[in-house]
């Protein structure tokens, strides 16, 4: 089978055919993918008629199951968690803000994949942002002194229960589990080489980043802010339409992604899962 790559134009982002994943992945084949999605970071697979039994096998050939804190997965499953939103929904958007998934963890997970469901007929794009060329576009100087921060990651502003996500959010099709574990904190290098590719990426971004460690809460979120902006500048950023049928695996560890409107009044469902965090 010869796999057909056409990349985005975009700073990530390709588009892979010539294959069917509702068939078993040789590990040929899984090597092949993972070798593919390492350079594109995020890959879409069009035209792929797969039910949860083929999404966890591809999930389970890309490196095996990550761990999802935070979502209540589908009835029967174990790993597989819904992204819906129903036609009448009046609750704000979820993940309408540039993140890594669940950087918070000790060891967040290498990947993200999500299945299409029910696709609406326009909007709910999926915005990507790529790190490795946010952070080589860097001045020197500006590259040598992030290098020397550690970030303090939290789930609290989205998952606690005074979070975005907690008591007082009401009408939500979406199965959200928060709780006091949320508060927890967890340090990593704002600026990560790759564990794979040797490349240096910055690494989340401001909302699981919630301070620098030894640095002022005030000067922290400046920092913070200012560089969010320059991670999701235009040159960075590709934007992903969805189809029918379409499979997407990213890169948590070189991009940020978020969630984007534009389907009022239409049902947008797709099945989650996360590729656990490499383990070398």
């Amino acid at each position: 089978m010869s796999l057909l790559v056409e990349p985005s134009g975009d700073a990530c982002g390709a588009r892979v055919t010539g294959l069917d994943l509702s068939r078993p992945i040789t590990d040929e084949l899984a090597a092949e993918i993972r070798s593919i999605w390492l350079e594109h970071k995020v890959l879409a697979f069009p035209r792929q008629p797969m039910d949860d039994d083929a999404l966890e096998a591809f999930t389970q050939a890309m490196g095996g199951f990550g761990h999802d804190p935070f979502f209540a997965p589908i009835e029967g499953r174990e790993h597989v968690a819904a992204i819906l939103r129903e036609a009448d929904e009046q609750s704000p958007l979820f993940a309408e803000n540039w993140h890594s998934d669940w950087s918070f963890l000790e060891r967040p997970p290498a990947g993200t994949c999500l299945l299409a469901i029910d696709i609406p007929p326009s909007g709910g794009d999926t915005l990507f942002a790529d790190q490795a060329a946010a952070f080589a576009a860097l001045p020197e100087e500006r590259q040598d002194y992030l290098r020397t921060l550690t970030a303090i990651h939290s789930a609290k502003l989205a998952y606690a229960p005074e979070g975005t996500y907690g008591e007082r959010d009401v009408g939500r099709s979406m199965a959200i589990k928060t709780d006091g574990s949320a508060r927890a904190t967890q340090p990593h290098p704002l600026v990560q080489r790759h564990p794979e590719t040797g490349v240096e990426c910055l690494y989340s971004t401001l909302g699981y980043i919630v301070g620098i460690e030894g640095m002022a809460q005030a000067e922290a979120f400046a920092l913070l802010s200012e560089l969010a902006q320059w991670q999701a500048r235009d040159e960075f950023v590709y934007r992903h339409k969805w189809e029918p049928d379409m499979l997407v695996m990213w890169d948590n560890r070189s991009v940020l992604h978020k969630a984007t409107g534009g389907y009022e009044g239409h049902r947008r469902e797709l099945h989650r899962t996360t590729i656990a965090a490499w383990q070398g």
